[in-house]
């Protein structure tokens, strides 16, 4: 949640010339018929993907480079550009920000600036979006509608709160609509606001951190895809862009794993062999109390901060599980994302505290308005729409009013699963197809079911402004599936 306090995701596949290049997954070939782009389909029925090609175990996990802010103030510079990189130990063209495939992890505090100079470098339009930030919409802030065109520098300023949440948040391209193919591209990286570990005992405040970005690409020959993207292709799956990379961790460590979707268009649905997940924190809110979990799901957008307790010595897999997102959805197979190596003296942490950290519980506030927001999709699967609607940035769809708790109501009237996530303010999701649902805190992404529904509550607070809510599946954003929301005082 915005803490107001200082402390603060194998099936058939049918696909048509997929080929296997240097271990990677390769798409179609250009001279094999394909099904919509946001899509593949055999007499009208959405197919799955092929399996991830089985990987050797990589090389030590390398943590992204880190930017770090200083004495209140991260200043940096982002150029975003198409160039060779290292995309999972080999040079592909890929979509680049300061020339890397995973560009480095900008890390503040609550109450932090971050003054942000973006210079585009690519053939086309671009911008910035800082996912699950509470932070101003508007202006030189997080302001999805700014076009930063070819060869211009655009200056991002960032004001943070004191009370920011601490958590996993991410950046990302929101050039409408070219989000996905620049996110699938490469642009996307992670952000880390401090804070968590002031929640642990003091023995667990100084354990092992990793960041675990979870970043997919298709490839053509010498190139990761950006065009003609069908979600169910053969995708290669990377942490921090490594292929299967080795994590080690003592027998009894316990270790904090930030796991972030930061793909365009896929889930990934998280297991570790033989250990639970601890989670502390979803979308960056921390939770009150410590919850554990055989497999998390992370739709696309959604992150989870976690403890993770290293076994008896050996290897063990942290893999993605089958998911199948519906009838008109896509299949996502079982793959290996990193193999974590228990070794060497065996250590005794303290017990983990069954409280966490202070939530604000929204149950009993009082609603200002309720609302209904329908997700939906045409057919063949190239249309999206929210309230039968497609995006339209300059109409207004939503109105609300600045220091008021509103309860939406988001339906699913189409046969796949839809990542929910708006912008500036968090939600707490209340019931999942009318079943209450207690998170232990806020969020700012909620899977939403086929032919079902969720119902949030979510607090307009510091900032007015116009923003937008959609679906976190790029592809369908891109399709239309997004609509303004205008915070007003």
């Amino acid at each position: 949640m915005r803490s107001r306090f200082d402390l603060t995701c194998l099936a058939t596949a049918v696909t048509l010339a997929i080929t296997t290049v240097s271990g990677f997954a390769a798409g179609p070939s250009p001279s094999g018929q394909e099904g919509s782009p946001l899509r593949d389909s055999v007499n009208g029925f959405a197919v799955g993907p092929s399996p991830s090609p089985s990987v050797r175990e990589g090389s030590p996990l390398r943590d992204p480079p880190q930017l770090v802010s200083r004495n209140g103030i991260l200043r940096a510079r982002l150029v975003v550009e198409r160039r060779q990189a290292d995309v999972a130990g080999r040079k592909l063209w890929a979509l680049t920000y300061n020339g890397h495939y995973m560009p480095p992890t900008l890390r503040i505090q609550p109450g932090d600036r971050l003054e942000l100079a973006m210079e585009n470098r690519l053939g086309k339009n671009t911008n910035l979006h800082v996912h699950g930030l509470h932070v101003s919409p508007s202006g030189h802030s997080d302001n999805v509608f700014v076009h930063i065109h070819p060869g211009e520098t655009f200056r991002y300023s960032y004001r943070f709160p004191t009370n920011l949440a601490s958590g996993t948040y991410w950046y990302h391209s929101h050039a409408h609509p070219m989000s996905g193919p620049q996110v699938a591209g490469g642009l996307s990286g992670v952000i880390v606001v401090d804070g968590l570990k002031w929640y642990l005992p003091p023995g667990l405040r100084d354990i092992t951190e990793h960041v675990i970005a979870l970043k997919d690409f298709q490839i053509q020959g010498d190139t990761v895809k950006t065009k003609d993207l069908h979600i169910s292709a053969p995708t290669n799956r990377t942490v921090n862009g490594q292929l299967n990379p080795t994590i080690r961790i003592r027998p009894g460590e316990i270790q904090l794993w930030r796991l972030a979707n930061i793909s365009a268009n896929i889930y990934y649905k998280v297991h570790l062999q033989g250990q639970p997940f601890q989670v502390i924190a979803h979308d960056a809110n921390p939770v009150n109390r410590i919850w554990a979990a055989d497999s998390l799901l992370l739709a696309a957008g959604a992150r989870f901060d976690v403890l993770v307790r290293g076994g008896p010595p050996g290897r063990t897999q942290l893999q993605t599980l089958p998911y199948n997102t519906g009838p008109a959805g896509n299949q996502f197979p079982q793959a290996t994302l990193a193999t974590l190596v228990s070794e060497g003296a065996p250590m005794r942490p303290p017990a983990l505290p069954t409280t966490f950290a202070p939530t604000e519980d929204l149950g009993h506030a009082d609603i200002a308005a309720r609302r209904t927001i329908v997700f939906s999709e045409n057919k063949a699967g190239t249309e999206y729409y929210i309230n039968g609607k497609q995006f339209d940035m300059n109409r207004v769809d939503i109105r609300s009013k600045l220091n008021t708790v509103e309860e939406w109501t988001v339906r699913n009237d189409s046969d796949e699963e839809h990542s929910f996530h708006v912008h500036v303010d968090d939600f707490q999701l209340m019931s999942i197809n009318g079943r209450p649902h207690d998170g232990h805190g806020w969020q700012d992404t909620a899977s939403v079911p086929p032919r079902g529904q969720i119902v949030i509550r979510i607090s307009f607070t510091d900032y007015t402004g116009k923003t937008v809510l959609h679906c976190h599946i790029l592809n369908h954003e891109d399709a239309g599936m997004m609509a303004v929301l205008e915070i007003v005082k």
